[in-house]
């Protein structure tokens, strides 16, 4: 018999009156039941954290800090344990779950270090006007109140972290509602920081279920939320709260572009394995996969063969099995509607390359030519193993048919020029430019979100406290400068 994962109640563990299971997307086992606070626990938990805000973000740095390096480390030595966790409750090959153990411990470390410097104060001098002699400004951040983090399924540990990490780096208490489907990742981040010293209901960690979210969302308490997901519901969410800081992550089109310069044989070889790799490492399934490929229209036939040979050359199966590089979706009704997508796609004109089949929640790793402007599949986000290529005459119809989209996460640029990087940055309307490579390249300590309907606000520890924390000016008077 399964037992039941308790929650963490303002850092201790409870249990509700019901229970839900989370089950394998690769073969539907039970690999975990998990227990769902009630109405009343959900209220102790935020009531915890509103008393605690003052008394936790009055908290010594050095308690913070090493609170945070306690979990880093505590993940490296879990590591193997819980990549098998996330590859269970998500369906991530093993191999790209270690690797984002890897991350995970990077963020707890990177917010380890910010903590012992975030917040010393910036001086400044007054007097540069007759009405400011003999004062100074002394600038510092405080904690804008109590945070909200709602992470999702796609990274069941990592964006946990890059919700949890900067709360507690510049003290800000912290409510954690991880994805239904995968919540086992975020409740063992609670077994860690449980076993720190942090002030009780300082952080909590709640599976509540997505219908009873309302309410939380609009609480009052909770000034600060901080969510990862569809555009749907992100802009949902900030709607019904507009008195409310909002730092939305909410997807992309990923696009890659290839350039004429970018021609040598060897170029496109890295750039078609870049592609192939990254277009499917989540089952496509992150924010920043490779969804379009835009290539230079003097080597587009040179390039889509190496990339379709890429994509067939991803090896499929077991996510439990260190061989597999693409494993199932989050569910069927994921890969069914990635299938309808695409089925949507062939009949209005697209040709298909490879792929376009559907097993249970899997679904090959796909290319797609040809796929008229019009169709769900070149303005939304995919979020499955599908990739589609296209011509550019040239580098300035390149950079515009990035830009044809609704979306502005990331973009991937492979050129070797750098005044064409440069360039690049100036034009495209996205968050981050990633030259020579593919636009899922992401750095856990450096800005990352979004243009135009990808969101508002930053991740990346350092970014994620500056959003979660508001300037207080002391303006000292009476002073020999």
């Amino acid at each position: 018999m399964t037992s039941t994962h308790a929650f963490w109640l303002a850092g201790r563990q409870a249990t509700g009156e019901t229970a839900f299971d989370v089950t394998s997307p690769w073969d539907g086992r039970i690999v975990g039941r998990v227990s769902a606070p009630t109405d009343a626990q959900v209220e102790e938990a935020v009531a915890a954290a509103h008393a605690v805000r003052d008394e936790f973000a009055a908290t010594p740095a050095h308690v913070r800090a090493a609170a945070l390096d306690h979990v880093s480390r505590r993940l490296v030595e879990r590591t193997e344990e819980i990549a098998q966790l996330i590859s269970a409750e998500n369906g991530k090959p093993v191999k790209w779950a270690r690797g984002e153990v890897g991350r995970a411990v990077s963020v707890f470390r990177f917010a380890a270090e910010e903590a012992r410097r975030f917040n010393g104060g910036e001086a400044q001098r007054l007097d540069t006007d007759p009405g400011g002699q003999g004062r100074l400004a002394l600038t510092r951040r405080f904690p804008k109140g109590v945070v909200l983090g709602i992470a999702p399924f796609n990274f069941p540990l990592n964006l946990c972290a890059h919700k949890i990490a900067p709360a507690i780096a510049v003290g800000a208490p912290i409510i954690l509602k991880p994805a239904p489907a995968t919540p086992l990742s975020g409740l063992l981040l609670g077994e860690l920081l449980a076993e720190t010293e942090l002030p009780a209901g300082s952080w909590s960690v709640l599976p509540v279920e997505n219908d009873r979210m309302p309410a939380l969302v609009q609480d009052e308490r909770l000034p600060v939320i901080s969510f990862t997901g569809s555009d749907k519901v992100g802009y949902a969410i900030m709607d019904s709260v507009p008195r409310k800081h909002c730092t939305l992550e909410l997807g992309g089109n990923g696009a890659a572009v290839v350039l004429a310069d970018f021609g040598r044989d060897e170029d496109l070889d890295w750039a078609a394995s870049r592609i192939a790799t990254f277009s499917n490492y989540q089952g496509g399934q992150s924010c920043i996969s490779v969804q379009r490929v835009i290539a230079d229209a003097s080597l587009y036939e040179r390039l889509v063969p190496k990339i379709v040979a890429a994509v067939e050359k991803q090896v499929t199966g077991d996510p439990s099995d260190p061989s597999t590089d693409v494993g199932p979706l989050v569910s069927e009704d994921a890969a069914k509607r990635v299938e309808a997508w695409v089925e949507e796609a062939v009949q209005a004109g697209a040709r298909l390359l490879a792929g376009g089949k559907r097993d249970g929640a899997s679904y090959a790793p796909t290319v797609l030519a040809d796929v008229p402007s019009g169709v769900t599949l070149a303005c939304e986000e995919v979020f499955g193993p599908v990739l589609t290529v296209q011509r550019a005459d040239g580098e300035e119809a390149a950079f515009a048919a990035v830009n044809d989209s609704k979306y502005g996460l990331q973009a991937g640029v492979f050129t070797h020029d750098v005044q064409t990087a440069f360039r690049a940055h100036r034009a495209l309307e996205v968050g981050g430019v990633i030259v020579g490579d593919v636009p899922s390249y992401r750095a856990d300590q450096m800005p990352y979100g979004g243009a135009k309907q990808s969101g508002v606000g930053r991740e990346g520890v350092r970014f994620a406290m500056d959003d979660y924390t508001y300037e207080r000016v002391l303006v000292l008077t009476g002073l020999a400068l």
